[in-house]
């Protein structure tokens, strides 16, 4: 049947968002054609139209088109409308899904992420050539290693859930799994895919997993924390690398305020962050036109940091191009979805909720959504996280195969 091809498409694309963002957006094409192939376009979009995510959605595409119009152009604008109009569908690809087919995509992301997490383990122990489509998975070489990073950290909140939950359910080996699996993409994190925003998201998504669960039992919550925040203290204290990169993080901030200009990581987005906001003062109606941050950009910014083409926060980027309700489409779309995770008590809930910070925390510290090496990833793996919360009963008890699963309830 012509549905069926939707969800191996969907699979598809959960293999690969670790790859190069060129075989992602050959992946988010062909699910595009698939589904307009498929059929079922009256289902899908009567989805959508009751989804709380629709009209977010649609004021973002609204204004940014606005803004096209009465605003003036630059030699970015092409690129720039096609990256906010791609943020767009791939929000509303995910949402689209029908519960079997955003399991398909669920499988697809968790089988290579897994994959890949043995691969570097073998890669740092015995060796092995590396080649080109996982050179972003086994070495840090830019922000497709940042994304990469990124999903490490949904599968380890991922984790931290279901830890809890089978902790709940006095099934010690599968906690001891899901402990295994976070201090794995701790090492990851910290030490080959360095990514202090990757790290930060980790904790504040592991503690906001906590009071997601017990939000209605305060005295549970208050002890979960004080335990969580004490395992925390303790491991940073006998990790001098996490340390350092924090205290790295603070001295560039410091040298920046000072008024040194290099390319450390916190002194480009204090440079970024600064100008960028003045940018959204001086024209904080419409903006300077889609594309505009980088023609601005090089006007006020360092000339050391001209080659750099988006501001590491995709709600100023959007601010300067667009204007304050540019900005704050943008952010209506992340926050109902992590709004709309909240509302569900339950572990789905949890999970959904525990990606969606992930996904706000790498919007506001990098361009999680604006650069496509990073958007076509998180953004749909967190929003197949979402449909799945969306689901009505245990939506993500089909993830394994029926065999499997018995055979893991015996």
């Amino acid at each position: 049947m012509k549905s069926n091809i939707v969800r191996p498409a969907a699979m598809f694309w959960g293999l690969t968002v670790f790859m190069p963002v060129g075989v992602t957006y050959v992946a988010a094409v062909l699910l595009l054609i698939t589904l307009f192939a498929a059929g079922g376009l009256r289902e899908r979009a009567l989805r959508l139209r009751s989804n709380p995510m629709w009209w977010p959605v649609v004021f973002y595409v609204a204004w940014t088109l606005i803004v096209l119009a009465i605003g003036p152009h630059y030699p970015q604008t092409g690129s720039n409308l096609g990256h906010g109009l791609r943020i767009a569908a791939t929000v509303l690809m995910a949402l689209a899904l029908t519960d079997e087919e955003a399991i398909w995509a669920l499988r697809g992301f968790w089988i290579i992420g897994l994959v890949n997490i043995v691969m570097i383990g073998l890669y740092y122990s015995v060796g092995f050539p590396v080649l080109e489509p996982w050179r972003g998975v086994l070495i840090l070489v830019g922000n497709k290693s940042i994304s990469n990073a990124l999903l490490f950290t949904i599968m380890a909140a991922t984790a931290v859930v279901f830890g809890l939950k089978s902790l709940m359910e006095h099934r010690p080996w599968r906690v001891l799994a899901a402990l295994a699996l976070v201090l794995a993409v701790i090492a990851i994190i910290t030490l080959t895919l360095i990514s202090r925003t990757s790290l930060l998201a980790l904790l504040i998504a592991s503690a906001a997993a906590c009071v997601h669960k017990w939000r209605r039992q305060l005295k549970v919550l208050a002890v979960a924390i004080v335990i969580g925040s004490a395992v925390v203290a303790v491991g940073i204290w006998n990790s001098p690398g996490v340390q350092q990169k924090f205290e790295l993080g603070m001295q560039e901030l410091e040298a920046a305020q000072a008024g040194s200009v290099s390319e450390g990581s916190w002194v480009v987005r204090y440079y970024m962050y600064r100008d960028t906001a003045r940018m959204i003062i001086d024209r904080p109606l419409t903006g300077w036109g889609i594309g505009g941050w980088t023609e601005q950009w090089h006007l006020r910014g360092p000339k050391l940091l001209a080659d750099y083409n988006m501001p590491h926060n995709d709600f100023l980027w959007m601010g300067s191009q667009a204007g304050v309700l540019g900005s704050l489409s943008l952010l209506a779309i992340v926050l109902t979805a992590i709004w709309l995770a909240w509302r569900r008590d339950d572990v789905a809930g949890r999970y959904a909720f525990v990606a969606t910070l992930v996904l706000l925390i790498a919007t506001s510290l990098n361009s999680a959504l604006r650069d496509a090496q990073i958007g076509l990833s998180i953004l749909w793996v967190s929003m197949v996280y979402l449909r799945l919360a969306q689901a009505p009963g245990d939506s993500w008890r089909g993830l394994l195969p029926q065999r499997f699963a018995a055979r893991l309830q015996t």
